[in-house]
């Protein structure tokens, strides 16, 4: 009897922990400003620099490529996704990591519209707004915004720049090379550029085009055969 009373105050304090948590998360969320504006500000970066906005829907490819490389659990319950961005976060935050894949395309997505420096604060920012994101937005929208206000180098903004100024085609119209070349760009532009760099740019491809196959989106001869196309780059 004792040691049932017992265990019924622990599961007690435990749930009035988990509500507390819960209702100062949502007291967060409630602090931080709107996303309705989100598609705007997309608009805005890309015309700052000249891009165009493509979708939605995202390319499909492309779309793909980025998933397998950047966040393969994009598409998980709402709920996996937050807490595995928010782990993943975490492990960046602590090893001062400057990597983008160091959190999910929704995070990364706030930083880009919504960014306010770096350090801890910044990231529960990005993850707060990641939430509101995920909750105002489809996650073909997402992926879209995402795809279209991240920079791929050699001044191409969003993927349609980057897709005519690499490979003279539209964003719909990638190979699985071409997608899974493009992909890995925006972790490194400058370390990856394929004009400049592409001993690396090809390793950051093969990485990628991995990915695909470790989320059964390609087989290995499918990636292995994108992987020895010759890319025609401008």
């Amino acid at each position: 009897m004792a040691t049932q009373k017992r265990l019924l105050r622990v599961t007690a304090v435990v749930l009035l922990m988990i509500v507390a948590l819960l209702a100062a998360g949502f007291g967060y969320l409630e602090s931080l400003p709107g996303v309705g504006d989100a598609q705007a500000r997309v608009r805005a970066i890309l015309l700052a620099h000249h891009g165009v906005f493509s979708g939605p829907p995202p390319p499909a490819r492309l779309a793909a490529a980025v998933v397998a490389v950047e966040d393969e659990h994009f598409y998980s319950n709402f709920a996996v996704n937050v807490l595995d961005g928010a782990g993943r976060a975490a492990l960046a935050t602590l090893h001062a990591s400057g990597d983008p894949g160091g959190s999910t395309i929704a995070q990364q997505l706030a930083k880009q519209l919504y960014g306010q420096g770096s350090g801890l604060g910044a990231t529960l920012h990005e993850i707060g707004l990641a939430v509101k994101l995920s909750l105002h937005f489809s996650k073909a929208t997402i992926l879209s915004m995402y795809l279209n206000v991240i920079y791929y180098g050699n001044g191409y903004w969003g993927d349609e720049q980057a897709a005519h100024g690499y490979f003279r085609a539209s964003p719909y119209r990638l190979d699985w090379a071409q997608a899974a070349m493009l992909a890995g760009l925006p972790q490194a532009p400058t370390a990856y550029d394929p004009i400049l760099h592409l001993v690396l740019a090809k390793e950051r491809q093969r990485h990628v085009l991995d990915q695909l196959v470790a989320t059964h989106v390609l087989t290995s001869r499918q990636a292995n055969s994108a992987y020895h196309e010759a890319l025609l780059l401008r």
